[in-house]
């Protein structure tokens, strides 16, 4: 098994929903889906996995503080503050913080209700 796919669990996250709309009434044929945007927040060794993807579930990511460790293809990219990546059907990944201070950052997606 490749260490892509050796993910440690998910420890040291912290998400909470700002805010979310239905989008069902405000676009046609998007019935069931919500606009939702997070604020995360992941200690220092934090992990935000399981390795996973966003078919079905696109979104945004922009970081507010700290450094993010993003693992996709074999690789790890480090993205910090003021820096964001998209999250679209072919994005299988997972998360990190490997550095010292907590790194923050807001996700916003659509996702089935429910």
């Amino acid at each position: 098994m490749s260490k892509e796919h050796a993910v440690p669990p998910t420890q040291g996250v912290t998400v909470t929903l700002l805010t979310s709309v239905d989008l069902g009434p405000e676009i046609e044929g998007m019935a069931g889906r919500q606009l939702r945007m997070r604020l995360v927040t992941m200690a220092p060794g934090a992990v935000f996995g399981p390795l996973h993807d966003h078919k079905e579930r696109p979104g945004t990511v922009y970081i507010l503080q700290g450094t993010i460790t993003d693992h996709r293809d074999g690789v790890a990219t480090d993205y910090g503050p003021g820096v964001g990546w998209p999250e679209d059907r072919n994005t299988t990944h997972w998360l990190e913080n490997r550095g010292s201070v907590p790194a923050v950052e807001i996700s916003v997606d659509i996702v089935k209700q429910g």
